[in-house]
């Protein structure tokens, strides 16, 4: 049985692993951080670059980047975004408004990132898209991963839970809380409304929604037929 204080923020995320702890309130859902990340990076962003930015790529007015990190070529960051020290910003990447990434994370090939914080060591790679989510310490995801934010019918977000109940967040978009150390494999999509207990794993092209305790492994298992292949234009298989 879930009950109200299993949704505290403290059980998904160490909280001394990000420069932004504040964002959270102890005695509120932890997805209740996503709708404060635009108004908090107001109350406090200061716009700098101090990290090494390569021709070619793209920084607006209203982001921070931190000493040691690298922005590469062909990299989008609109802002506002909050970078910390030693990341690496990759070519493709599109970093969106209200975005914090802490320090040395990794966001890089044709991800998108929206309305989200990365703790610190953040691996987001290869293209993923990242929508009004939390990742915490260490979370890795792995090349194509979704975490998708928006009902297709445009309902507000609910929480699907283990005993069949579900628990409204009153967010009309919420992606998913990645919690420590979880690690989500290629090609997986993470349903709206997902929270993933510390050091989970999902196996590759998973389809994730709801709930998920700490520690557990997601294995999908699929049947595979092996044919011998025929000559072409002999009419068997191909």
């Amino acid at each position: 049985m879930v009950s109200e204080s299993d949704f505290s923020p403290a059980v998904f995320l160490d909280l001394s692993r990000t420069t932004h702890s504040e964002l959270f309130a102890s005695a509120e859902p932890v997805w209740s951080a996503v709708g404060r990340i635009g108004t908090y990076l107001g109350g406090v962003l200061e716009p700098g670059v101090r990290g090494d930015v390569m021709p070619g790529a793209l920084v607006g007015e209203r982001v921070f980047i931190g000493k040691g990190t690298k922005v590469m070529s062909g990299a989008v960051i609109q802002g506002p975004a909050w970078i910390g020290e030693g990341c690496f910003i990759g070519t493709g990447c599109c970093i969106r408004e209200n975005v914090i990434i802490d320090h040395h994370s990794v966001v890089s090939n044709s991800s998108e990132l929206k309305n989200c914080v990365l703790f610190e060591g953040c691996e987001v790679p290869h293209f993923n898209y990242v929508g009004d989510s939390l990742l915490g310490h260490k979370a890795h995801l792995g090349a194509g991963a979704v975490l998708s934010n928006w009902r297709l019918d445009h309902r507000p977000i609910a929480i699907s839970l283990p005993d069949g109940s579900k628990r409204e967040t009153g967010l009309a978009k919420f992606g998913a809380v990645v919690g420590d150390h979880v690690d989500i494999g290629c090609h997986c999509t993470i349903s709206p409304g997902s929270l993933l207990g510390r050091h989970s794993v999902i196996y590759p092209n998973t389809h994730w929604r709801g709930w998920l305790d700490p520690h557990r492994v997601v294995k999908l298992r699929q049947s595979l037929e092996v044919v011998e292949r025929q000559p072409p234009g002999s009419g068997g298989t191909c």
